[in-house]
């Protein structure tokens, strides 16, 4: 059963990547990790915020670091 979770992970980040939705559990860890005195998005902005990155809006940048 365990593997089967794992294989519908890949598959799920795997769809994510290839729409250019990066997984907000994985956005989540690295602002923990690198920036913990930065606030962390909700799922809400984080959505909004990757969509207007791919397709428009704001000053192009793509990453935090």
């Amino acid at each position: 059963m365990l593997e089967l979770k794992a294989l519908v992970f890949q598959v799920k980040h795997a769809g994510r990547m290839l729409v250019g939705m990066p997984d907000y559990d994985t956005y989540v860890a690295h602002r923990q990790a690198y920036h913990p005195d930065k606030p962390i998005m909700t799922y809400e902005e984080f959505f909004r915020d990757r969509q207007e990155s791919r397709y428009g809006g704001g000053d192009g940048v793509t990453r935090c670091c």
